[in-house]
């Protein structure tokens, strides 16, 4: 299975299905996930359960686990947004090769996101996910969101989701945006100070050092240096190759992480681009895959008018 590309959106009813579920507190969610499975088990429908570790343990308290309930390990990608389209793929590709119709339920652990960037990506991926999967098999994601945790952000979920549960009945969603921008929000400012560097054809051993040095203030070494450095180079040969053949690199620190910016005049016109897994064989276009899987968490804004700037986060260690 490989997701769609095109720029369609889900029409609710038919085809990929995408609904917010607005709750508040734990009863709450263990009431509207168990309606959803067991109408997913009365109708022979298989149901993959991605959430927090703490929220699966109550659903598995009364549905266990088996052929048709999986409960997926989501520690690894919870807070790496690129890297959750790619693991939905896999998650029900098991289940849809058997011709087995898929629900799933999926939430992002949104009392532990640690920057308003990660939370920003989160929300955009979002709303990636009716594009990612427009065009492909049939499923039913279901997405619990606590509004006792943050009810402000509720209207800005429901611009991600065509429908809504309410009361224990489907409606469309009434905030949906099927035409939203490449991203919801501007970039924040760099931190200061941060160190700026204009890089070109020959230039890319420069940019590493300069990456490293500022990583050295900060104590990153090791294996994860080297993987800033390997994506730190993919995203910089793009610009080179696609951004008018310059750049501008700029580094600093915030959060406890490392931030490293990439500035050019390209524009990237695919927002998927970078998280769908590459078909091995296929010839390029794997260097974006590539960054999300090497750094921590990844910021693209483009427009033909302003260019493209890509911002790499790199977690710092205690």
């Amino acid at each position: 299975m490989t997701a769609s590309l095109e720029s369609a959106s889900a029409t609710p009813g038919t085809g990929y299905r995408h609904e917010l579920y607005p709750y508040a507190g734990g009863d709450e969610f263990v009431h509207g996930a168990l309606s959803f499975i067991r109408d997913a088990l009365e109708g022979g429908e298989a149901v993959v359960v991605a959430v927090p570790q703490d929220k699966a343990s109550l659903l598995r308290a009364e549905i266990r686990e088996d052929d048709a309930v999986r409960y997926v390990d989501t520690s690894q990608v919870a807070h790496r947004p690129g890297r959750l389209i790619d693991a939905w793929q896999e998650w029900i590709r098991e289940h849809v090769s058997e011709g087995r119709p898929v629900r799933g339920i999926g939430e992002s652990p949104w009392d532990q996101v640690g920057s308003p960037a990660e939370a920003e990506e989160l929300r955009y991926h979002e709303w990636l996910l009716n594009r990612a999967f427009a065009q492909g098999p049939a499923w039913w994601l279901l997405c619990p969101y606590d509004i006792a945790h943050d009810k402000t952000g509720l209207q800005a979920m429901g611009r991600c989701h065509p429908e809504v549960r309410r009361e224990g009945q489907t409606i469309p969603c009434e905030d949906y945006d099927p035409q939203a921008p490449y991203a919801f929000v501007p970039l924040t400012h760099p931190c200061d100070p941060y160190d700026e560097f204009a890089y070109t054809s020959g230039d890319l051993p420069a940019l590493r050092d300069k990456i490293a040095a500022c990583a050295e203030q900060h104590g990153l070494a090791g294996r994860r240096l080297r993987e800033l450095h390997l994506a730190a180079t993919e995203v910089a040969t793009n610009s080179i190759r696609h951004g008018g053949g310059q750049g501008v690199l700029r580094t600093w620190s915030e959060k406890r992480r490392l931030v490293c910016e990439f500035r050019d005049a390209g524009y990237i016109e695919d927002p998927l681009l970078g998280r769908t897994r590459p078909n091995p064989r296929q010839l390029g276009g794997r260097g974006l895959w590539l960054v999300h899987q090497l750094t921590d968490l990844v910021e693209i804004r483009s427009t033909p008018d302003e260019g493209t700037t890509v911002r790499l986060h790199t977690e710092l260690p205690e």
